[in-house]
C-alpha cells in the first residue's frame, strides 16, 4: 500500500471519528434536552373511546402520570362509574344536578374554581351535606402546567382551600383536576407535594359549549356506548343537556351493572402505580 493511500485511509479514520464524536455529543445534548424538556414539557391529556365496553387504550406515553398519585382511570375488573364534575361557573343547572344525584343515591366529585364557591355558597354547602366531595380545579382556572415557580403554583391550590374553608367550615376535598387537562411532570410533582391526587378521566365528550349545546340523542350515542369499568365520567355542570338527561343516563348505567363509587374509593381501593389498563 502506497504512503498516499495509507495517509488518506488515516486521515479518513481521524474524519470518521471526529464526526462520531460530534454526532454522539449532539445526540447526548438532545437527550438531555428532551429529557430537560419532559419536565417542564406540556401535555393535554386524552383518551382512546371504545364502544366494546370495554377500557380506553392505553395512553402509553402518558404512562409517567402513576408515579405522582394520579389517575386516568380505575379498576378494570369493577363495573364503577366515579361521576365527576367541572364547574367554572353557575348556568342555573346545579340544583337540578344535586336533585338527580339525590335521588338516586349516587355520589359525586365537583372540581370548582374560586369564584365558584365565592358566589355560590349555597350550592357549595349543598353538595357537602348531601355527600358530595368539592375538589380542587384551581383558584383562577389557570393552565397549571405553565406555572413553574412552586410557590405561585401553590397560591393557586391553597387559595381556593381557604375559600372552601371560610364558606364550608371543612377542609377541601385532596383532588385536584387541572384545567384543560394540561399538565407537566412538574406540574403533577408540584400537586403531589401539597397533597393532592390528580384527576384526569376515561370518558369526555365535547358538552362545555353554553351556546352550542349537544342534543340528547347525540349525547346519549356517546355516553352510554363508550361506558366501561372504572370509568371516570366527566361532565360539565354548565351544560343544559347534561342536567337534561342525566336522569336517564344514571338509569341507563344502572340497568347495565354499573355502581357509583366516590374518588377517595378509587384512591383507597386502586394504586396508582399499578399503569396497566387494557
Amino acid at each position: 500500500m502506497s504512503k498516499r493511500i495509507i495517509y488518506f485511509v488515516a486521515c479518513l479514520d481521524i474524519v470518521l471519528i471526529a464526526l462520531a464524536f460530534v454526532f454522539g455529543f449532539a445526540v447526548n445534548v438532545a437527550f438531555n434536552a428532551n429529557v430537560a424538556h419532559s419536565a417542564i414539557g406540556i401535555y393535554e391529556w386524552y383518551y382512546k373511546p371504545r364502544t366494546d365496553g370495554k377500557q380506553p387504550e392505553k395512553n402509553t406515553e402518558m404512562e409517567f402520570i402513576y408515579s405522582y398519585d394520579a389517575f386516568g382511570i380505575g379498576n378494570p375488573d369493577e363495573k364503577i362509574i366515579y361521576l365527576t364534575f367541572d364547574a367554572g361557573f353557575e348556568n342555573g343547572y346545579m340544583d337540578s344536578i344535586l336533585d338527580t344525584l339525590l335521588r338516586h343515591d349516587v355520589p359525586a366529585a365537583f372540581f370548582v374554581v374560586g369564584s365558584y364557591i365565592e358566589t355560590n355558597p349555597a350550592l357549595i354547602n349543598r353538595m357537602v351535606d348531601e355527600g358530595h366531595l368539592v375538589c380542587n380545579h384551581s383558584t383562577n382556572h389557570k393552565q397549571m402546567a405553565k406555572i413553574t415557580n412552586f410557590e405561585e403554583y401553590k397560591k393557586e391550590l391553597l387559595d381556593i382551600e381557604d375559600t372552601f374553608y371560610e364558606t364550608a367550615g371543612k377542609s377541601m376535598s385532596k383532588f385536584f383536576r387541572p384545567p384543560e387537562g394540561a399538565f407537566s411532570e412538574l406540574s403533577l410533582e408540584y400537586a403531589k407535594n401539597l397533597g393532592y391526587t390528580t384527576i384526569f378521566w376515561s370518558f369526555a365528550y365535547c358538552d362545555w359549549l353554553v351556546d352550542d349545546q349537544p342534543t340528547k340523542e347525540f349525547a346519549m350515542s356517546k355516553i352510554i356506548p363508550r361506558t366501561h369499568p372504572g370509568e371516570i365520567a366527566l361532565l360539565h355542570s354548565t351544560s343544559k343537556t347534561n342536567a337534561n338527561i342525566l336522569d336517564e343516563v344514571i338509569v341507563q348505567w344502572k340497568s347495565m351493572g354499573y355502581s357509583f363509587k366516590s374518588l377517595d374509593y378509587l384512591k383507597d381501593t386502586y394504586s396508582t402505580n399499578q399503569g396497566e389498563y387494557e
